[in-house]
């Protein structure tokens, strides 16, 4: 099987055995990418709510800030605690309540009469969301080796930025197409987020055995899985020989222990930060009164900012296949570029706050901030083993949103006292640049 996975490379003939291997991986991809490209209409649309709440509720930006933070540490909380659920119980499984349980968190927000009524079961829903991505996580690191992770979490992270898009796009459909108030924006685009975790649930499979293929971990395939297998430290090759029935505290052990991981943790935390304040503020900004003035016989400004979930998606697409190609799996390389870039595309946009010329530095400014999650993730089966993926990526998540969340209240609070909504652009800068400076020592 290891020399037909060569050959499908080669364009060579290789046995039937290999191509129905090769047909279920990608089967196994698109299930993933198919999923999560729901996820998103589940927690990233509050953006697009909060004129609707402000105006109702009479509640401030900052106060909505907190709402939206308690939904980060939620999640990140439930990646601490789902990611090794994941590598315990499967991730097929872990996925696919996800979806059912924050379709029915998000049904209930949109009955709040008031800041506790919604900021609670947006919480709770935060928790149900983190059901997701490391679960994905798991089953895709089941089923692809090392040399190949950076272009396999390059297409998953791209489904999550083309998720982004959907949820601005449906958002936009619900209250300026359909006229409904906020609280559609709830309940209409996370059926989708329903209908993708069934899907799943029907079509993915946990691990190669289940359908008699060999783990691409039980060998190195070919000689660029051999580098790239080479690249990773010794700890690395232990883990990935550990049995599946490893205690969930000998996991988070041995993950936590990993400096390198810890690293690329805190690393993500200010990525992350960067990422929602874009895609929280973002739709508030061109919902203002400045675009809404230059909108006059032009496109409608909301539909201007989908602009930065499609230059995510694209980003994410990119720099997993960099980082592979490019940057010879060395990951760190992939990060740091893309967030010194995205640190000045956030400041041209916050130059050009009403130009539509800003319209490409959105693009560009969304597709070097989310771009590196794809190497992030990457890293993870990278560092500690596909045996623990599941937990790596739900501890390096955990990181990854308490900083966002964080950065949450304290944009609000300065766009209230500013009034000024194009200041998000400095903050988002500033923290890519930390994001970089930190990455640079996650080098092996």
């Amino acid at each position: 099987m290891q020399l037909a996975n060569q050959g499908l490379r080669a364009g060579t003939y290789a046995p039937p055995l290999a191509q129905s291997f090769r047909r279920a991986q990608w089967r196994m991809l698109l299930a993933a990418m198919f999923c999560y490209f729901f996820f998103y209409t589940g927690r990233q649309t509050f953006g697009f709510a909060i004129p609707g709440l402000q105006k109702e509720f009479g509640l401030s930006k900052e106060v909505l800030g907190w709402a939206s933070a308690s939904l980060l540490w939620c999640y990140a909380i439930g990646q601490a605690i789902n990611g090794n659920l994941a590598d315990k119980f499967g991730g097929r499984r872990v996925m696919t309540a996800g979806a059912i349980l924050s379709c029915a968190a998000n049904w209930v927000v949109s009955f709040a009469v008031g800041f506790k009524s919604l900021a609670i079961p947006w919480g709770v829903n935060g928790y149900f969301q983190a059901l997701g991505w490391a679960p994905g996580s798991r089953l895709l690191s089941n089923w692809w080796g090392a040399g190949e992770r950076g272009k396999v979490f390059g297409c998953y992270t791209f489904a999550a930025g083309c998720a982004s898009v959907l949820s601005f796009v449906t958002s936009i459909i619900v209250v300026n197409v359909l006229h409904l108030d906020w609280r559609w924006i709830f309940r209409l685009p996370v059926l989708l987020m329903l209908v993708g975790g069934i899907a799943f649930y029907l079509i993915a499979r946990e691990r190669p055995e289940d359908l008699g293929f060999k783990s691409p971990d039980t060998g190195i395939a070919n000689a660029e899985d051999a580098k790239a297998a080479n690249a990773v430290n010794a700890s690395t090759v232990a883990s990935t020989q550990e049995t599946s029935e490893e205690s969930s505290w000998s996991r988070y052990k041995a993950v936590i222990s990993n400096p390198r991981l810890l690293i690329a943790a805190l690393s993500i935390g200010f990525q992350n930060a960067a990422r929602y304040g874009l895609i929280v503020w973002v739709p508030v900004h061109f919902l203002g009164k400045d675009w809404s003035k230059m909108a006059d016989g032009m496109i409608d400004p909301a539909w201007i900012s989908v602009a930065l979930p499609v230059g995510m998606a694209f980003g994410a697409l990119t720099n997993g296949w960099i980082s592979d190609r490019v940057f010879g799996s060395k990951r760190y390389k992939a990060i740091v570029l893309y967030m010194l870039l995205g640190a000045l595309a956030s400041v041209g946009m916050y130059l050009l706050p009403t130009s539509i010329g800003g319209l490409a530095l959105l693009f560009l400014a969304g597709f070097f901030v989310y771009g590196p999650a794809s190497s992030f993730w990457a890293l993870c089966p990278d560092l500690v083993g596909a045996k623990r993926s599941g937990t790596a990526t739900g501890v390096m998540n955990f990181f990854s949103y308490l900083l966002a969340g964080l950065g949450e209240p304290l944009i609000g609070r300065m766009l209230d006292h500013s009034g000024n909504t194009s200041m998000v652009f400095p903050i988002v800068a500033a923290s890519c640049l930390i994001s970089a400076g930190i990455a640079v020592f996650i080098r092996r």
